[in-house]
C-alpha cells in the first residue's frame, strides 16, 4: 500500500503541486490549505508523513508540529517543513521541536520527493541485530524502532533514534557529522551541518543521565562510548 501523505499549506498552488507531484511518484496525497481541516482529518487517519508550511497565514506552522509532536498518537510521525524564511535560526527552531528535516522556498518539486522518500525508508534502511545496547541501562530495539532507558519507553523521534542506532553500532567510532547526513539522507541531503548538532543536542536532553554516552569529538564529530 502506498503511504498517505498529509499537506499542510496555505498557498494553493504548492497544494496543487505537491499533490501533482507525489501523486505521480506513487503516494496518497492529502492537502489542507488551514489547520482545523488537517486536524480533523489526522484524528481519523494517521498520514505516514507531514509536509508542514511554517508560514501560514494566521497561524504559526511551529505552534502546529508542536502540537503534533505533543500528542501520543501524531508524535512519531514524520514532518518536513517548508520555509520561505532563510534564517536558519527558523529551522533549527523547527528540529528542535522534533522536525525530521526542512525544504526551504522556493523549492524543486523533485528534491522535495527525494526528501519525502529518504525519509520514509530511515527505519527500515538497516538490518542491524534487533538489540543494541548502547549502555547498561540504555537499549535499542530496531525492529520495533525504540529506545529504552532503565525498562522506560524514551520519546525519540525517528531521526533522533536512527542517529542513536548509527552511534551505537559503530560504539568508538568517531563518525563525522558528514557521515551521519550521508546515513540518514543519503545522496538526496541538502542540509546543514548544523541539523546534525541540533539532533545530537535534542537526543543528549532526553537521554538525561545517560547524555554522557554521546561524546563531541571536537573538530571531528560524534561516538557513542560508555
Amino acid at each position: 500500500m502506498s503511504a498517505t501523505i498529509a499537506v499542510l499549506d496555505d498557498e494553493e498552488d504548492i497544494l496543487e503541486l505537491l499533490r501533482l507531484q507525489l501523486g505521480q511518484s506513487g503516494f496518497r496525497v492529502e492537502t489542507f490549505p488551514e489547520p482545523d481541516g488537517f486536524f480533523k482529518s489526522i484524528q481519523k487517519r494517521v498520514p505516514d508523513l507531514i509536509i508542514l508550511d511554517l508560514m501560514l497565514s494566521g497561524t504559526d506552522g511551529l505552534e502546529v508540529c508542536r502540537l503534533l509532536k505533543g500528542n501520543e498518537a501524531w508524535r512519531r510521525i514524520p514532518v518536513i517543513m517548508l520555509t520561505a524564511k532563510g534564517d536558519e535560526t527558523d529551522k533549527v527552531l523547527g528540529l528542535e521541536m522534533g522536525a525530521d528535516d526542512y525544504v526551504t522556498k522556493p523549492f524543486s518539486a523533485r528534491e522535495l520527493v527525494a526528501r519525502v522518500k529518504a525519509v520514509l525508508r530511515r527505519p527500515a534502511r538497516s538490518e542491524d541485530e534487533r538489540t543494541i545496547a548502547v549502555s547498561d541501562a540504555l537499549v535499542l530495539d530496531a525492529e520495533k524502532h525504540e529506545a529504552r532507558l532503565g525498562g522506560a519507553k524514551l520519546d525519540l523521534t525517528s531521526t533522533e533514534f536512527n542517529i542513536l542506532k548509527l552511534l551505537a553500532a559503530k560504539k568508538g567510532r568517531v563518525l563525522t557529522r558528514e557521515q551521519i547526513l550521508d546515513h540518514l539522507w543519503g545522496d538526496e541531503k541538502i542540509v546543514i551541518d548544523r541539523t546534525v548538532d541540533v539532533h545530537i543536542r535534542n537526543l543528549r536532553h532526553k537521554l538525561g543521565p545517560e547524555a554522557g554516552v554521546i561524546k563531541n569529538v571536537r573538530g571531528v564529530g560524534y561516538k557513542v562510548e560508555t
